[in-house]
């Protein structure tokens, strides 16, 4: 039989119940001061999934008490957007704003982004998007201007403790996971509260004699797939860690961002060059004014299993 997901049902309904964001968050904080002063700006949500751009967005709603039309850009077009455009100008004649969450917003082309422009300039709309990809390269630069632009922040272990202690308060038992599966666990959801909290339905429904330690539950799941993409912000970053890797951290370091490339799809190549030094194609060799940079290059390598 289905049922809702726990990530639906433990939705935080007040920005009290918003676990991690504290940059933005708490008193004195700018999100906080919106709902106390109950007045609403456009605003854009950029962060990786997981992190509580929906439920803040649906939060915010309801505490301004605004008319509130959701939409996603993935599933919704131009006759999408003039409707909403329509009904929010009938609203703003009786004095009030609509406030538009657009989930994906990343995903409107320049076109229907500019159609934005005139409601949100005039007050009709009070535009929150949300979108994983850096706003400065996928959104109108006119756009932005109108925008305040909040980053949200992948969540520490720390913050997926609280939120696997929440959810045994929710279904009211302990998971059946010893202290140091529960350690896995987190780290299995690499700073995603969404995909943790789909990791404790899989479990929730289990009934072992013993409780699971960390062999047994990597053998119940597979490991959630790295944030890596191969085109996008997330390959430069990776890249630009991995430079600065070289100036002074050890090999386990290094050997864990040349993992990561190489598990998100990014094989040896991109490293290898005819001598086997790290080496990024048409970066020059990292490191290589350094005494010795070439064989610690190659242990990193080899500890990373690329070489």
């Amino acid at each position: 039989m289905s049922k809702t997901p726990l990530a639906e049902r433990l939705r935080p309904q007040s920005l009290e119940d918003v676990i991690g964001q504290k940059h933005l968050i708490g008193p004195g904080k700018p999100l906080s001061r919106m709902v106390e002063k109950g007045q609403m700006y456009s605003i854009i949500f950029w962060g990786p999934p997981g992190t509580g751009k929906t439920s803040i967005a649906h939060i915010l709603a309801k505490s301004c008490g605004l008319p509130f039309v959701t939409l996603s850009a993935i599933f919704s077009g131009v006759a999408d957007l003039r409707k909403v455009f329509e009904e929010a100008k009938k609203s703003f004649e009786k004095g009030l704003s609509t406030l538009l969450f657009v989930d994906e917003i990343h995903r409107f082309n320049r076109g229907q982004q500019d159609s934005f422009l005139p409601y949100v300039e005039t007050g009709m709309i009070t535009l929150v998007g949300a979108t994983t990809e850096n706003p400065s390269f996928e959104l109108n630069g006119a756009l932005l201007s109108r925008c305040q632009v909040f980053t949200l922040h992948r969540l520490s272990a720390d913050d997926l403790e609280e939120i696997l202690q929440k959810a045994e308060d929710f279904i009211d038992r302990p998971l059946p996971l010893t202290e140091n599966a529960k350690t896995f666990l987190v780290d299995m959801a690499d700073g995603d509260g969404r995909a943790l909290l789909n990791l404790v339905d899989v479990i929730e429904e289990e009934t072992p004699c013993q409780p699971f330690g960390p062999p047994e539950l990597a053998e119940l799941m597979t490991k959630r797939a790295p944030l890596y993409d191969k085109a996008q912000e997330g390959h430069y970053n990776l890249i630009s860690a991995l430079h600065k890797s070289m100036r002074g951290v050890g090999p386990r370091r290094r050997s864990l961002l040349v993992r990561t490339h190489a598990r998100g799809g990014r094989g040896s190549p991109l490293y290898r060059t005819a001598d086997d030094s790290l080496c990024l194609r048409g970066c020059g060799p990292c490191g290589s004014s350094r005494v010795g940079a070439s064989p610690c290059r190659r242990r990193c390598l080899r500890a990373s299993g690329i070489s």
